[in-house]
């Protein structure tokens, strides 16, 4: 007893928690800036013999999350219908797999999803490309067969099975990709997460079951309940918090230790960091901390009033709380989730969440499930077509965010002394303006390589004014049946676009096409489809364009033409007639931006750049974008010792088929001391035009 009155009194101490918090973040900061992820395993390895945890087949892939020695990512590609069937596995087996152990790549493109960063937010280190995986013993932990149950049981509920792994499993991926796309515009596919609104109506519903027991046994069996569910979801971090807040609350009303609700969630969030620093760089764990404390908080004012009145204040709190969370991550949002969300969150609450479960137990509800989801979906689908109030945003730097939270703070405060302040109001307003127009202008010119693997992407960035020259492609098969419930990756959507919200660019002025192979612009017809093109520029010798010019304004350009943009002059300097080699026929491109001269090359050969040694006279090239991706049919002694280029960029694919570059034209350019970057080791290239100077930025180094 004289130990628990001094835990009580150090616990009332609210200093304690902010110390706490204090220590976790400097611990999280020197973790994930000074020291390295540490891993029981190194590249050497090759074999591995662990548990299955989760596992997924996909067409001929086969992904397994493993627990060995740590968790790591297993992937192996069945070479046959037979041996795809051969492989019968399912949660907990023994297996042994033999493979190439890696390092998961950080993001080559700057802003958008790093697959790293990500894995180490779950503990994972390595992935593992198997080529041989070996059942050694099936699975015999209670838990894991428990689970092998539901999951036969939700595969016979087949017209909702989908929602079934989502809400049982915390697995979203089994939704169709449009369909959640839907979700997301909308700002409602936080509902889909297994979190603390589904913990809250499982304990009050068991709270309810349990009534005959005492308080304490209630509590404790419900804290059992939700550590299995925990289990049942992979401890999804947004369960995680939900799940221990729930026993922290227990033990603190419990004990009687009168710790304050916000300092418990406070506690939570520094053990988990310092349990795994890289959970800061999961959106999850951010979002899910943010809108709980921000609730926690508020829970006096938040509570006032009836139900709709409450509804619609957490719906403006969390919208508040998790604008900045959402731009810098997805790069849009939606203003009206506010009001979606006091609809959509009573209807998945109170009816499609437990009617899931109750589809679990009885699988004859299959049917009016289904009815239920489909209403969900199909209205959905209908407001995601409602365009004007979902706004794209580029990334926001961390002191504007601060500054953001600062005002929001002392805005709360102010609604909870009862004391309304417009001017502080008007604050929040103008910072959110500022965040919607934020990079929509640059006043520093940059060009931008984009990695688009083994292709050519390039954006210029003039003031307010956009150039996109050539798009990359990748070639897209007919995919089977399985497949198109899964979204198929797009450098269009994907990368272009993407990157193209997160860094404020809102249309294309100009897309030039400088020829028509595939890997320069077999992306235009899907970027046209989906983005805002003014003009689109192709070459006049070239044919491969006519299709994109058949729903599309083109403008056919040849040598001498000149694109004027902003004062700024875009040369055409070839081609100069028609010719039936594709890369001799591509357009090369100069321009001088604030005193820097860009030559930009596209395909061509030795035989171009002749000519335009022949024809043209450069002082000096300070930004050489290497034709044809470093093929030895280009970029010759000559024509080097001639232009003088400062830096040169490669654009070109890690281990492409036509092993680009040469060794013949690395060894060129080291020759002449030129710095050269390629995006297959440097990953995007964004180089800023200042006057003086250029500042160059590359993605992996920024990492």
């Amino acid at each position: 007893m004289q130990f628990l009155k001094k835990l009580k009194n150090i616990l009332q101490y609210n200093r304690l928690f902010l110390i706490v918090l204090i220590i976790s973040i400097l611990y999280t900061l020197i973790s994930i800036c000074i020291l390295k992820p540490k891993s029981k395993y190194s590249e050497n390895f090759g074999d591995v013999y662990g548990y299955i945890l989760d596992y997924k087949i996909d067409g001929n892939k086969l992904s397994i999350t493993l627990k060995a020695k740590e968790k790591i990512i297993i992937t192996y590609y069945f070479k046959s219908e037979e041996e795809k069937e051969h492989y019968k596995l399912s949660y907990g087996d023994y297996i042994y797999a033999n493979g190439t152990f890696s390092i998961p790549k950080d993001n080559t493109n700057l802003n958008l999803f790093n697959y790293r960063k990500y894995l180490l937010s779950q503990k994972i280190n390595y992935i593992i490309k198997a080529d041989n995986i070996q059942l050694i013993k099936g699975n015999t932990n209670v838990f894991y067969k428990i689970k092998n149950i539901i999951l036969k049981r939700i595969e016979k509920c087949s017209k909702s099975s989908s929602y079934l792994k989502t809400f049982i499993f915390a697995d979203k991926n089994y939704i169709d990709n449009e369909i959640f796309s839907s979700y997301q515009s909308l700002g409602i596919s936080h509902l889909l997460a297994v979190s603390g609104m589904h913990v809250s109506l499982i304990s009050l519903l068991l709270l309810k079951l349990l009534d005959k027991f005492t308080e304490n046994k209630r509590y404790i069996l419900i804290s059992i309940l939700l550590l299995f569910y925990l289990f049942l979801t992979n401890y999804t971090i947004s369960m995680v918090r939900a799940t221990f807040q729930f026993i922290l609350f227990f033990i603190n009303k419990s004990l009687k230790l009168n710790i304050d609700s916000k300092n418990i969630v406070l506690l939570l969030f520094s053990i988990l960091l310092i349990y795994n620093p890289f959970y800061i760089y999961n959106v999850g764990f951010i979002f899910s901390f943010a809108i709980s404390f921000s609730l926690i908080t508020l829970n006096k004012i938040l509570n006032k009033g009836n139900i709709i009145y409450s509804l619609f204040m957490v719906s403006i709190v969390s919208f508040l709380i998790s604008i900045p969370i959402l731009i810098n991550n997805f790069y849009q949002i939606n203003f009206l989730s506010i009001i979606y969300n006091i609809f959509y969150v009573p209807f998945v609450s109170y009816i499609l969440f437990p009617l899931n479960l109750l589809t679990l137990i009885f699988p004859i509800l299959d049917n009016i499930n289904y009815f239920f989801i489909m209403i969900f979906e199909n209205f959905s689908n209908l407001l995601s077509n409602i365009k004007i109030f979902n706004v794209c945003v580029a990334k926001i730097p961390l002191w504007l965010v601060f500054i953001y939270y600062i005002l929001l703070i002392i805005l709360f405060k102010q609604f909870k002394n009862k004391k309304f302040s417009l001017i502080k109001t008007i604050k929040i307003i103008i910072i959110i303006l500022i965040f919607i127009n934020y990079r929509k202008i640059v006043f520093v010119p940059e060009i931008t390589f984009i990695d688009v693997g083994q292709g050519d992407s390039i954006l210029i960035r003039i003031f307010n004014k956009n150039i996109l020259i050539d798009t990359g492609g990748s070639i897209k098969y007919e995919k089977e049946e399985y497949q198109k419930r899964n979204k198929e990756y797009s450098i269009a959507k994907d990368t272009l676009i993407s990157y193209f919200k997160s860094d404020g660019v809102k249309k294309l002025d100009y897309l030039i096409l400088t020829h028509g192979d595939y890997d320069h612009m077999g992306e235009a017809l899907d970027l046209c489809d989906n983005f805002k093109v003014n003009k689109i520029i192709i070459n006049k010798y070239d044919n491969n364009e006519e299709n994109l010019c058949k729903t599309n304004k083109c403008i056919k350009l040849k040598e001498g033409d000149v694109i004027s943009v902003k004062n700024k002059k875009l040369f055409i300097l070839n081609p100069s007639k028609n010719n039936n080699d594709k890369n001799e026929n591509s357009l090369i491109i100069f321009t001088k931006i604030n005193k820097k001269n860009i030559l930009l090359m596209g395909d061509a050969t030795i035989n171009n750049e002749n000519r335009i040694i022949n024809e043209y006279s450069f002082d000096k090239i300070d930004i050489l974008k290497v034709g044809h991706h470093g093929s030895n049919t280009g970029t010759s002694l000559k024509f080097l010792k001639n232009i003088k280029p400062k830096n040169a960029i490669i654009s070109v694919a890690e281990n492409n088929r036509y092993n680009h570059p040469s060794k013949e034209v690395i060894d060129r350019l080291d020759k002449y001391n030129i710095n050269t970057y390629l995006t297959s080791k440097n990953g995007m290239i964004k180089i800023k035009l200042y006057e003086k100077q250029l500042k160059i930025i590359t993605a992996l180094s920024y990492n």
